[in-house]
């Protein structure tokens, strides 16, 4: 077997783990109470989608947000990973967003049902292309932003998090195996709001890495 490239990750990462409500202030303006340890969801790798390609409105959400995210790529897998040890399983970090249909959501929440058709659907985890790890020293103080239409909608930094990311890495492993090529979702800052089709979204980590994406309606 020829040796993946991890700089192509979305090719064949098995698997996206997303981390909700990271920042206090977006848990706060979705009415949510701050989490005492974190709150995780998956996206199957058929929700990538990259640029030159739309983000899609699935049919049935009339309310579909924007989360921008770190994205953390893992190089080397493990269970159980300590904390201690968890930088050395990371490869490098992409720029992602996590798309949400929010009427779902609120309607999954009220019923007490899983978020997947809010959060799994196709091309709700635009990434931007592969930052090598050395490029982010340190991924605790790193600035994100989002614009819609140039319209600056979030911007936050990564040192708001409650939980960082050597605690996240040893916190899944401890129930899920991660596995060279996944992807976590690290939290979103506050600022969330709904995309319309026809939308430019255009998103960025400081002066590292920039991407688009514009906004199209799922046709069938």
């Amino acid at each position: 077997m020829t040796a993946r490239n991890i700089s192509r990750f979305w090719e064949w990462g098995r698997k996206i783990i997303c981390v909700g409500r990271n920042y206090a202030d977006h848990a706060k303006e979705l009415k949510n109470a701050i989490p005492k340890e974190p709150v995780l969801f998956l996206k199957p790798p058929t929700a990538y989608v990259r640029e030159g390609s739309p983000i899609l409105v699935p049919l049935y959400t009339t309310n579909l947000h924007h989360e921008v995210e770190l994205g953390v790529v893992i190089g080397k897998g493990g269970t159980a990973i300590p904390q201690s040890a968890a930088m050395e399983h990371v490869a490098g970090y992409a720029l992602c967003l996590d798309m949400t249909a929010r009427d779902i959501q609120d309607e999954c929440k009220s019923k007490g049902l899983p978020w997947t058709m809010a959060k799994a659907f196709n091309t709700s985890c635009p990434v931007s292309e592969f930052i090598p790890k050395e490029r982010i020293p340190d991924p605790a103080k790193v600035s994100l932003w989002l614009k819609v239409n140039n319209q600056l909608r979030q911007s936050g930094c990564t040192s708001q998090m409650i939980f960082s990311v050597p605690y996240l890495i040893s916190y899944i492993s401890d129930f899920i195996t991660l596995e060279e090529g996944d992807l976590i979702l690290t939290g979103t800052p506050k600022g969330v709001s709904a995309v319309q089709e026809h939308d430019e979204l255009q998103a960025g980590i400081e002066d590292i890495v920039t991407m688009s994406f514009t906004v199209d309606r799922q046709d069938h």
